[in-house]
C-alpha cells in the first residue's frame, strides 16, 4: 500500500498514521510543538466529568474516584518558542482564565 504525503513550503509532512512508523497525520517534521492543557478549575462544577465518572462505575470501572474534562491543544512552533507569547495565547484565546487553568508543555532538546 503506497503512502500519501503531502508537502508544503515549511517542511516534508508525514503520511497517514501509523504508515510510516507511528507518525501522527499532518505533522511538519522538524518544527517545535507545544502543547496546551485546558481544564476547569478545580472549584468549578464539571458536569461532563460527572457524567464519565458515572459511566465508568456503571461499567464495571469502580477505582476512579473523580474525572475532569478539558481541551487539549498542539501548536507548530516556527523556530524557537516564546514561553511568555505562548502563555499569553493560551491565557487570552485558549481558555477562560476565570474558570480554567492552563498548562503549558514545551518541547525539550
Amino acid at each position: 500500500m503506497a503512502t500519501s504525503s503531502s508537502h508544503s513550503a515549511r517542511g516534508r509532512r508525514e503520511g497517514r498514521a501509523g504508515e510510516d512508523g507511528g507518525g501522527r497525520v499532518g505533522t511538519v517534521v522538524g518544527v517545535p510543538q507545544v502543547v496546551v492543557d485546558v481544564v476547569l478549575k478545580p472549584e468549578i462544577s464539571d458536569p461532563q466529568g460527572q457524567a464519565v465518572l458515572g459511566a465508568l462505575g456503571r461499567l464495571g470501572h469502580g477505582g476512579i474516584s473523580s474525572v475532569r474534562q478539558g481541551k487539549h491543544f498542539v501548536l507548530e512552533v516556527d523556530g524557537t518558542p516564546d514561553e511568555a507569547e505562548l502563555k499569553q495565547i493560551a491565557e487570552t484565546l485558549l481558555a477562560n482564565p476565570v474558570i480554567e487553568d492552563v498548562e503549558l508543555h514545551l518541547p525539550t532538546d
